[in-house]
């Protein structure tokens, strides 16, 4: 059985930087694609990005390429996303999803999901 498990949340200042880690456990990373989505207060979840089993990057809605950074480490079967310049805005449960090969903007279609870690920029 597939599992992830994110980590890396926690409290920071405007101008910080997370880097948020997503685990894969039960199963090579090699051939699946991990977007990063956020949920914040009172609002519907998003995704933020991508990356599909041959590193291609999809960036969604609103999300700034300059400050978030996605990669995968296959060998160590993890998916890290990098922020920087967090602003307020960023405040949100940070969670990874998992499917087959390719990224989808269609939420759905990630068919396994971690618990999510909370990210929040306050100062």
């Amino acid at each position: 059985q597939v599992q992830l498990v994110e980590s890396g949340g926690g409290l920071v200042q405007p101008g910080e930087s997370l880097r948020l880690s997503c685990s894969v456990s039960g199963h090579t990373l090699d051939n699946f694609a991990i977007g990063w989505f956020r949920q914040a207060p009172g609002k519907e979840r998003e995704e933020v990005v991508c990356i599909n089993s041959n590193k291609l990057i999809t960036y969604y809605g609103n999300t700034e390429k300059g400050r978030f950074t996605i990669s995968r480490d296959n060998a160590e079967n993890t998916v890290h996303l990098l922020m920087n310049s967090l602003k307020p805005e960023d405040t949100a449960i940070y969670s990874c999803a998992a499917r087959l090969f390719y990224c989808s903007d269609y939420p759905p279609a990630y068919n396994i999901r971690g618990q999510g870690t909370q990210v929040t920029v306050s100062s």
